[in-house]
This record gives structure tokens, C-alpha cells and sequence, in this order.
């Protein structure tokens, strides 16, 4: 793990504070995962997996925005290649749950959503948004997690663009969008993921026939030892197979993919009801099963526990690496970068339907088309912004 962006790198805590914070993180899982267990079981599996997820993004510094940004700068295939193995393999775990439509005796639903005006925008101005922000939504999320104040930052302004964008959906939902389509309710399950797959590897050619290259190491040589598994880093591929496995795992403990930035916006709202706003005054909000999720609590939301999950997992992961390190001198330009990229990724992710996680990684697995329109306007948002970062004086790649 690196500093983040814009932020001088500071030395890491001494190795007794590492080990207090180890045990502090521990026990407030621990007293997080009892309390949920009381009233749902499954929703203590959703935590379980949500620290899981914490810990392998942090070890395997898993991340999209480095990945598009060295794609674009470097012609690197490395993330991109690893993400490819992921959406893959994801795609054939979901397969068999999301055709027999129920796992474990409960309802499984796909990451799907219409295609239209509002997706397409959101998803570029969220990948404008991720690269001044220094981070996707999963990214903000361990990196915060691993103690980067930076992101912290990033991460508020990130669960108030999405409140605010959720204020302004019922026009955008105005604006004209296809119909929601998956390839598996098409052809069905199987040939799809074979679709997806031929056109996954189609990508990757022809982008090596145009001189794109691995460029990073993807697999660690001489395989992994128990201390690298426990302290990391993990090599990337054991990363994205490690998120593929548990987004199934997500699937079939809640009944839906995993997702981020509903959570978001949900802590979002519940800090703007804090501060006096009237959610009544919103159609969004007054709608009766948005005012119910809003009056109830942040454990209640299997997005919002998932997300607290992967906070406290990198922490975890963080703190047995001995790289918790939080950096608090950070430039005026990289500090605005940090709250407009918060507030884009936050307003495009609500027009988008979800962020990299929940639009791309899991709407592609779910055979979505929005999946695919999502990174086809996505990439061309990190090009707006890799080219802006210079001046916010964000170092590149």
C-alpha cells in the first residue's frame, strides 16, 4: 500500500499501537457481528463477508482507479487482466443460483438495471470522480479502513454526493432508458457466461495486438507462505479470485450481489436527518420503503453492514501488516480533489444505478447490459480525469 495521493507518506505506527488497534478492531467486529446475530443470522453472515472483503482488498491492494489509470498512461494490462479473471469467474459462480433463482431456501435476484440518459452520465461522471478522488467505492472503502485520512475525506463527500443525487432521481428517471436486460434470462445461463467470457478475452487481444502488455507481476513466484496469507500482499490474481468467490458468497447469503454505494447513501441521508433536513420533502425519500430503511438502522441494511464489514476488515488487515499510517498532511489542491471526486462518484453512482462494484463487477456477473455500458463510460470518464489530476497535483500514474 502506498500513501494516498496529494498526501506526504508517514512512517507507520510502532508496532505496539499496531497490536492495541489489532485488538480494538477485533472486539468491536466481534460485538458488531453478535449484535446483528441476535436478529438476523444471515445478516452476521453478511458482515463476515464484508470483513473478508476489507482484508483481501487491502492485501491484494485490489483497486480499479490505478488499474484504468495505468491502462490509459502505461498500457498495462496487469489490473485489467485480473479483473477479467474476476468478472469470469464470478459470472460462472452466479450462473447456477441466479437460473434456479433461489439458494439456501431464499430468492436470489441479479445485479440488473435499465440502460438509458441518466446511467450512461453517471457512469462518466463517476469515472471522472474516481481518479480526483484517488479511489472507487471499494477502494474508498479499505483505504479509509487502513487508516488513510485522505480518504476518510473522500469518503464523506462520497456519501453526500449520493444523498444529494438521490434528491434529483426521480428527474433524471424521467429521461428515456431501455428496458433492464441480462444475457442469462435471453440465452440462458451457461451460453451466457460463454458470451461474456469470448468477449472478455476479445477485449484483452485485441488491446495486445495494439501493444497493451502486462507490465506488473500478477502472481507471486514461488507460491504463498502462511505469513504472506495473514500479513500480505497478496498477488493481484489471488485477489480477484478471492472477490469473485465472495460476491457469490454475497449472493447467496442475502439474496443480491454485493453492492456499496446504497450504504452511502444511506449514511448520507442519515446524517443530513441529523442536521435538520425534512426527508418528507423528497419523493425519493417519502416513498414508504425509503422512509422505512431511513428510520430504521444502519445494521437493518445488508449494504450498509457489508460496507462497515470491509472498513473494519482492512483496519484488521492494516493493522497485521504493520502499515497502519494515517497521513494528515495533505495539499489544498488535493484536498479539493478529494471532496469533488467524493461528491461525482457519490451523484453518478445513484444516476448509475451502483459504482464499480455494484454496476460493473456484479451487473456484469449477473449478465447485465448496464454492466457493460457502465465501463464503456466509465473509461472514457478516468481519461477526463487522469488528464486533470496534474493540476490538482495528484501524481500519475
Amino acid at each position: 500500500m502506498t500513501a494516498a495521493a496529494g498526501a506526504v507518506a508517514p512512517a507507520a505506527a510502532p508496532a505496539a499501537v499496531q497490536r492495541t488497534l489489532l485488538l480494538a478492531v477485533t472486539a468491536i467486529a466481534a460485538a458488531l457481528g453478535l449484535a446483528v446475530w441476535r436478529d438476523d443470522p444471515a445478516m452476521a453472515a453478511v458482515l463476515a463477508i464484508g470483513l473478508l472483503l476489507g482484508v483481501t482488498l487491502y492485501h491484494a491492494s485490489f483497486g480499479f482507479t490505478a488499474a484504468y489509470r495505468r491502462l490509459l498512461l502505461e498500457r498495462d494490462l496487469s489490473g485489467l487482466v485480473a479483473q477479467a479473471v474476476m468478472l469470469v469467474a464470478a459470472s460462472a459462480l452466479f450462473a447456477p443460483m441466479l437460473a434456479a433463482g433461489e439458494v439456501l431456501g431464499h430468492g436470489v435476484g441479479g445485479a440488473v438495471a435499465p440502460v438509458g440518459i441518466a446511467m450512461l452520465l453517471g457512469a462518466l461522471l463517476f469515472g471522472i470522480g474516481m481518479q480526483l478522488g484517488s479511489g472507487c467505492a471499494s477502494g474508498t472503502l479499505f483505504t479509509a479502513g487502513g487508516g488513510s485520512p485522505r480518504m476518510m475525506l473522500v469518503l464523506a463527500c462520497f456519501c453526500a454526493g449520493s444523498w444529494w443525487g438521490s434528491l434529483d432521481l426521480p428527474w433524471w428517471h424521467a429521461l428515456p432508458a431501455l428496458s433492464p436486460l441480462a444475457l442469462g434470462d435471453v440465452v440462458g445461463w451457461g451460453p451466457a457466461v460463454v458470451l461474456q467470457t469470448l468477449l472478455v478475452g476479445a477485449v484483452l487481444l485485441a488491446l495486445h495486438r495494439r501493444g497493451y502488455r502486462v507490465r506488473r507481476p500478477i502472481w507471486q513466484d514461488g507460491g504463498l507462505t502462511a505469513a504472506a496469507l495473514l500479513r500480505g500482499p497478496w498477488p493481484l490474481l489471488l485477489g480477484a479470485l478471492a472477490l469473485a468467490l465472495l460476491n457469490a458468497a454475497m449472493l447467496a447469503a442475502s439474496g443480491s450481489p454485493w453492492g456499496v454505494t446504497w450504504g452511502f447513501t444511506l449514511w448520507g441521508a442519515k446524517a443530513a436527518a441529523a442536521l435538520g433536513w425534512d426527508p418528507a420533502g423528497s419523493a425519493y425519500w417519502s416513498a414508504p420503503w425509503a422512509r422505512a430503511v431511513l428510520d430504521g438502522s444502519v445494521l437493518a441494511s445488508t449494504t450498509s453492514v457489508s460496507d462497515i464489514g470491509i472498513l473494519l476488515g482492512a483496519a484488521i488487515a492494516a493493522t497485521l501488516a504493520g502499515r497502519f499510517r494515517p497521513g494528515w498532511r495533505i495539499g489544498a489542491r488535493p484536498l479539493l480533489a478529494a471532496v469533488l471526486g467524493g461528491l461525482m462518484m457519490g451523484y453518478g453512482a445513484r444516476l448509475a444505478y451502483g459504482c464499480n462494484v455494484g454496476a460493473f463487477f456484479s451487473g456484469v456477473a449477473s449478465t447485465s447490459l448496464h454492466g457493460w455500458a457502465w465501463i464503456a463510460m466509465a473509461l472514457p470518464g478516468s481519461a477526463i480525469g487522469v488528464r486533470l489530476r496534474p493540476w490538482f497535483k495528484l501524481s500519475n500514474p
